[in-house]
């Protein structure tokens, strides 16, 4: 898994895996925020089982798929999903793209 640091409070991976969620509480990451449809390809894991290893690995989840241009809706569920956070967010959709646009549009 590549992440890619944004800043101290961000950074952006591509898909990442239920097994790599402990990992990335173990460096540091307190949520993650998936800007991935579910069903995007084949394959792909679905956010409810990301989501659950999620908690069992101490990590908040949160869900703001995009598939188009940013809506205001996505924009305030990522402000809202950041103040939740309680600290280091890791942002991931298929490239990490969509996640870190979310991030550069709020500020």
């Amino acid at each position: 898994m590549k992440i890619q640091q944004v800043d101290d409070h961000f950074a952006t991976a591509a898909q990442i895996q239920p097994d790599d969620l402990a990992a990335l509480a173990q460096s540091g990451f307190k949520a993650i925020i998936c800007a991935r449809p579910d069903n995007e390809d084949p394959g792909q894991p679905a956010f409810a089982d990301i989501a659950r290893a999620a908690e069992v690995a101490g990590l908040k989840a949160f869900h703001i798929p995009v598939s188009g241009p940013l809506t205001e809706g996505q924009l305030i569920r990522f402000q809202q999903a950041e103040a939740d956070a309680g600290g280091p967010i890791l942002g991931y959709c298929r490239s990490g793209g969509r996640a870190g646009s979310l991030y550069k549009a709020t500020r």
